[in-house]
């Protein structure tokens, strides 16, 4: 495998074909993982600043995919409860700690419903984690289980075959992420070329997650093989997003930081994020809209009706090197 030569979002540009839509609105945006189907490719972070039990019922209640946190371990069986009480999708996170095959036990005892169950972990390609996907398998057999982050094909491979049904990728290449300059590893910076690589042994879905920094670099995921686009810094900083507004030189702007800061953690050790303020941006439902306005754009020019048409276009690398591969 040649990890020398990479490309990330921005280093890409994807070539219009010959449009067959009268108008963009038509174009289909929904994706399906799992058992379930979704308006739009896109998941907020698992972040406790971007998602909270209140924005994920809003989510699972209007078509969106979400996946909640696992900050407030304590908090997670009754959300499961009242989640199923609503019949709304359960989808939530697990680490890989001792006390997680209690709550996997506790899920299992108590016939608590759930759908999606993500192994969040920062890095996914280990022991642990495959032990972890093999026993929530055994325990819940019908949970779609989720694996990560990982940032290699073979990890894909090793996640999948100990029982992942989809696997996330992306080691590091969120905005409120340090883990490059902190430890030296990770995928910022070539993180389109980890989920290409990635996809292409890939037999099961792929959700890429982290280093989307405008809404063309849902179109570019999809292209290069992603089913679902997990979104950070973009999908924060809104009404229904967790947090207060703060006002600095005039301006709003609430907190973001990552799942490895110190601000996370409680104290200052291993840590791999920082804290940022990010922009107010109203409702997250506008967000979610444009998403969904640009996507079909995208659609429009790759000369297509959906969202797997976006898969077989062309692409040009417009950065200053000379790249090998199947570009234009």
């Amino acid at each position: 495998m040649d990890y020398n030569t990479v490309f990330d979002y921005e280093d890409v540009q994807l070539i219009p074909q010959k449009g067959i839509l009268h108008s963009r609105s038509e174009a289909d945006t929904r994706v399906i993982l799992g058992e379930y189907e979704f308006k739009l490719p896109v998941v907020p972070a698992n972040m406790q600043t971007v998602i909270d039990e209140s924005l994920a019922q809003q989510l699972a209640a209007n078509g969106y995919f979400y996946v909640m946190h696992r900050f407030e371990p304590q908090k997670r069986l009754p959300f499961v409860k009242m989640m199923n009480q609503k019949q709304l999708i359960t989808s939530i996170s697990v680490g890989i700690k001792a006390d997680e095959y209690q709550f996997i036990d506790e899920l299992q005892s108590q016939q608590a419903h759930v759908d999606y169950i993500t192994i969040d972990v920062a890095h996914g390609h280990s022991d642990d984690v495959m032990h972890m996907i093999r026993y929530i398998k055994n325990q819940l057999p019908d949970v779609f289980v989720i694996a990560g982050n990982v940032a290699t094909p073979e990890a894909v491979r090793d996640l999948e075959e100990a029982g992942a049904d989809a696997t996330k990728v992306g080691v590091g290449p969120g905005k409120a992420c340090i883990t490059k300059l902190k430890t030296g590893f990770g995928t910022g910076g070539w993180q389109l070329s980890a989920l290409r690589l990635c996809a292409k042994v890939a037999k099961k879905p792929i959700i890429t997650d982290g280093g989307i920094r405008y809404n063309g670099d849902i179109a570019k995921s999809i292209r290069f093989g992603a089913t679902m686009c997990m979104i950070g810094s973009m999908l924060a900083g809104h009404d229904e997003t967790p947090g207060d507004i703060v006002e600095m030189d005039g301006r709003k702007f609430k907190t973001y930081f990552g799942s490895a800061s110190q601000f996370q953690k409680g104290e200052h050790k291993h840590v791999e994020g920082k804290k940022l303020f990010v922009p107010y941006r109203g409702s997250i439902y506008g967000t979610l809209q444009e998403m969904k306005e640009d996507l079909q754009s995208a659609i429009s020019y790759a000369g297509g009706r959906e969202l797997s048409d976006l898969k077989y276009v062309d692409y040009v690398i417009v950065k200053n090197s000379i790249m090998n591969g199947d570009s234009y």
